[in-house]
């Protein structure tokens, strides 16, 4: 691969840019980011070798990675996909998948296109938040790869496999489904976490002294970029709300048992919970902790 871009030079397009440098995988890294500030850190960091306008980028780029917000995404990819030269490869990285394959569906250079989600992250955000090895050892998912050309596909699948991701095959609308329960519901729990703690802070200014790890780890995701996780939230408001009024019927009863203080009910819920490991353990074995 000669020309790499990099539109968002971020967590998530600055940590591939970082793996892909690293194996080999390009001569020359370009990065595309419309703040400024942005564009410089990416250059100073060695993250790209240099920072274009989209036209020019796209132009002399044999592969094109898209990593900004899924808003964004969803608005970019026609006009993208308008403007590449016929052997350009363009692959989303966003974490719903709906919507951006239904902006590019009838898109004449469709076969262009690979829609992926690589599941991997942090809460922090901006290209100093870019990490070697985020992607080692996570899962992937590319959606409706029947409509991607065999060039294209074998590219994303060589990229992904260089980055160490484990790619799986789903269409759209099961991708969302599945995201709204482990990915997205934990991010939604999380800031309301950190909302209603902050509301209760206010009047006793010692809570924070009383915070363990437990507080940390659980609302982590609370530090998490709104410009990133809003669109998200939005595009996938169908199949997030599903997981929500689930969410929402086992916190109600757990406070109706505390009202009504049914402990035995309480340790019921809790040891139903409890099967939860056996998975937790499985996700830590195919996806260590970074």
């Amino acid at each position: 691969m000669k020309t790499i871009s990099i539109i968002g030079t971020g967590l998530i397009g600055g940590s591939a840019a970082l793996d892909i440098r690293k194996a080999g995988f390009a001569t020359h890294l370009v990065g595309v980011d419309h703040n400024p500030q942005n564009a410089d850190q990416a250059v100073d960091l060695g993250l790209v070798d240099q920072v274009l306008p989209l036209a020019e980028a796209a132009a002399l780029s044999d592969l094109i990675l898209v990593a900004i917000p899924v808003s964004a995404i969803q608005k970019l990819l026609p006009s993208l996909l308008d403007m590449v030269p016929p052997q350009t490869v363009v692959i989303d990285l966003g974490s719903t998948k709906s919507l951006l394959c239904d902006a590019v569906r009838e898109h004449p250079n469709r076969a262009q296109f690979v829609a992926a989600h690589p599941i991997a992250g942090t809460e922090y955000s901006g290209p100093t938040a870019a990490l070697e090895g985020l992607y080692q050892g996570k899962m992937n998912i590319i959606c409706e790869k029947e409509l991607s050309s065999d060039h294209a596909l074998s590219t994303a699948e060589d990229l992904f496999s260089t980055l160490g991701l484990k790619t799986i095959y789903m269409q759209p609308e099961e991708h969302d489904k599945h995201v709204a329960y482990v990915s997205h519901l934990s991010h939604v729990s999380s800031f309301l976490l950190g909302l209603t703690v902050l509301d209760v802070e206010k009047d006793e200014r010692n809570i924070f002294t009383l915070a363990g790890s437990g507080f940390a780890s659980t609302v982590r995701l609370a530090k998490s970029s709104p410009d990133m996780w809003a669109p998200i939230f939005e595009q996938n408001a169908h199949f997030l709300s599903h997981a929500l009024a689930e969410y929402i019927k086992h916190l109600q009863q757990f406070h109706q048992c505390l009202l009504n203080g049914d402990t035995d009910q309480l340790y019921q819920m809790m040891q139903q919970a409890n099967q939860i490991r056996p998975v937790l353990d499985g996700i830590a074995q195919v996806s260590p902790v970074k």
